[in-house]
C-alpha cells in the first residue's frame, strides 16, 4: 500500500468556530447535485464567496472549533477536496465530519494553529511529525495512525478497501497457481 506524503505546504483559507456542513456545501444542492466537480463549484459559497475562484490546488483550510458540525453530508467534505483543498487544519472537528474527511480521502490535523495563522500565509503540515507550522509557531497534534496514512494515500476508503481485496484476490491466485 502506498504511503500518503508525510509533509503538506499550503496556502491559508482561515475560518472561524462552528463552521457548519450547510455552509460548507449548501443543503439546497444536497438532492439536485450528485457530480464531484459541480459540487466543487458551490464550496463555501454563502460564507465565502471568493472561495471557489481563487482556491488552488493544496491549499489549506485552518479554521476555530467544532469544523463539520451539522448534518452527516458527505458532499461537504467531497466539494472541498474537489476544489482542491490539501488538509483541514482545526482546533476541534464535529465527530462525523472527521470521519467524512477520512472516509473521502481529505487530510485533517487538529491544534490550535488557527491561533497563530492569518489566511494567504503558508502554513506547513508534517503528517509524520504530528505538527503544523505557522509562520508564528509549530504546534502538536495527533499523529494519524498508520491505517488512517493508508486510507487517505489511496483517496479514501472505498479505493483503499478495493487495493485491499484485489491484493488479497492476487495472493490467492498466486497461492492457488503454486
Amino acid at each position: 500500500m502506498e504511503r500518503m506524503k508525510s509533509k503538506l505546504v499550503g496556502c491559508v483559507w482561515k475560518y472561524g468556530d462552528d463552521v457548519n456542513t450547510d455552509v460548507i456545501f449548501p443543503g439546497k444542492y444536497t438532492y439536485s447535485i450528485s457530480d464531484p466537480k459541480e459540487m466543487a463549484q458551490h464550496a463555501l459559497e454563502d460564507l465565502d464567496p471568493d472561495f471557489v475562484k481563487n482556491v488552488r490546488p493544496g491549499d489549506i483550510i485552518v479554521a476555530g472549533r467544532n469544523f463539520g458540525c451539522g448534518s452527516s453530508r458527505e458532499q461537504a467534505v467531497v466539494c472541498l477536496k474537489e476544489a482542491g483543498v490539501g488538509a483541514i487544519v482545526a482546533k476541534s472537528f464535529a465527530r462525523i465530519y472527521f470521519r467524512n474527511c477520512i472516509n473521502q480521502g481529505l487530510p485533517i490535523a487538529q491544534c490550535d494553529a488557527a491561533d497563530s495563522v492569518e489566511a494567504g500565509e503558508e502554513l506547513t503540515i508534517d503528517f509524520a511529525a504530528g505538527e503544523v507550522t505557522t509562520p508564528r509557531a509549530e504546534h502538536p497534534f495527533p499523529p494519524l495512525s498508520p491505517e488512517v496514512m493508508d486510507i487517505l494515500a489511496a483517496g479514501g476508503l472505498i479505493p483503499y478497501v478495493q487495493k485491499k481485496l484485489e491484493g488479497d484476490d492476487k495472493r490467492e491466485r498466486e497461492a492457488d497457481s503454486a
